[in-house]
């Protein structure tokens, strides 16, 4: 098989989530339909608009050791953490060149994040104005930098094929994984831990969002808030974590006896060229995204019988997704069953492909798809067929495929596909 051509598959798993502080714990949230989020019991943010956010279930400073934690922003954090459980549950026991296994120069990593070392880059900025320039840490630049979480991912890891952070707001964990793929299918490298990040739970980023309507003030019901495809969706509720994953050529995961969990088919990306914040109504941008993944790849709409959707409880954009399904496969998006998975784990924003990617993974491997949350009324707009409240079962026979669907401020979209071995 030639280099440009080579069959890349999914074989290891990482997440830190709202619902779990690894894969297994999240993956066992969501098919028990369970709500990650909670009030904010923080001082700040007694006098924002909104109260309310799916905050990691695992501290970090549980799990990374305090010296190597006070230099990484709480993105870079989460990523690590992603990264080592995904690390492992692909096999492999040290870093690239102590595991024979694989070659250095032959990994790669790509990690992405929305927003980046926001949280670091305000309170240095409160240490600066409050305590004075020689208080700022000298460690501050490192920790700030978007590429800071896919640095650090690839220097614990060995990763010396190249190291990426694709920047596309909540499109970014997504792209990460999409370049993941082309970087293996080109002969670039042959092992790439790939997803996204994200750390944005402070007062700036949620005071920003809510004077910009975009997220739900649903203070009195937290775990209700998040309410994807329903009549009453009032917008989403900002989540953080990070989800990863371990993509490798078929052949080099073949030869070390690697377990494979799906095949990694490929990615369809887009530009709306529409509005800054605004989704193109109609869905077309969305749409041509899943045309670009059908024409390049051989992926048979029969095959696609899952979608984990991009579904944020926005107005516009949970409509314009369904519109855009039905325009790139009319009626076989009737044997699609939907899950928005953020009705439970809020919106990671740049790290929601990556953790979507992680569920999208599972769903194939166990043939089960998680449950929407919160549909009381599905809104008469939504001509689809969305999993609601329980885990549904999928096909148990022949090849079946999923799509994860992300979409990003700045009109971008990536759809990324998987399928069963």
């Amino acid at each position: 098989m030639s280099p440009t051509n080579r069959t890349v598959v999914v074989t290891g798993i990482g997440a830190t989530t709202p619902l779990g502080g690894d894969a297994a714990s999240t993956w066992e949230g969501l098919i028990a339909g369970r709500s990650g989020v909670s009030p904010l019991e923080q001082e700040w943010a007694a006098e924002l608009p909104v109260r309310i956010a799916a905050q990691i279930a695992v501290d970090p400073g549980e799990v990374i050791p305090r010296p190597q934690a006070r230099k990484l922003d709480r993105s870079a954090q989460f990523a690590l953490i992603a990264a080592q459980e995904a690390w492992k549950d692909a096999g492999f026991t040290g870093r690239a060149g102590e595991d024979a296994s694989v070659d250095p120069h032959r990994l790669g990593a790509v990690v992405a994040s929305g927003i980046g070392g926001v949280t670091t880059l305000l309170d240095q900025y409160d240490i600066l104005r409050e305590k004075g320039v020689r208080r700022v840490s000298p460690h501050t630049v490192p920790m700030l930098m978007p590429n800071s979480p896919a640095a650090n991912v690839g220097i614990e890891l060995g990763a010396q094929a190249g190291v990426h952070t694709p920047v596309s707001a909540c499109a970014s964990g997504a792209e990460a994984i999409g370049y993941a793929i082309e970087m293996i299918r080109t002969g670039r490298a042959d092992v790439v831990v790939a997803g996204g990040t994200e750390a944005a739970i402070h007062p700036l980023p949620i005071a920003a969002f809510g004077n910009m309507m975009a997220m739900s003030k649903n203070n009195d019901d937290p775990q209700g808030a998040s309410r994807p495809f329903d009549v009453d969706r009032n917008g989403f509720v900002l989540g953080e974590g990070a989800g990863v994953i371990v993509l490798e050529s078929e052949e080099h995961a073949r030869a070390r006896g690697a377990r494979i969990y799906v095949e990694a088919v490929g990615q369809g990306i887009s530009a709306d060229a529409h509005h800054i914040t605004q989704p193109e109504p109609s869905g077309t941008g969305i749409a041509a995204a899943l045309q670009h993944l059908m024409e390049n790849t051989d992926l048979d709409p029969a095959e696609i019988v899952h979608v984990n959707a991009h579904a944020t409880s926005t107005p516009q954009g949970d409509i314009g997704e369904i519109k855009a399904l039905r325009k790139a496969f009319g009626s076989d998006v009737d044997h699609m069953a939907i899950s928005a998975t953020k009705s439970m784990t809020g919106h990671l924003l740049g790290g929601a492909g990556g953790i979507e990617s992680v569920a999208s993974v599972l769903a194939l491997y166990h043939r089960l798809a998680p449950p929407t949350i919160n549909v009381v009324t599905l809104d008469p707009e939504v001509d689809a067929d969305i999993v609601r409240d329980e885990a549904r079962k999928l096909p148990v026979d022949g090849r079946i495929a999923a799509l994860n669907d992300s979409f990003g401020f700045g009109g971008h979209n990536v759809v990324l596909a998987f399928r069963t071995i």
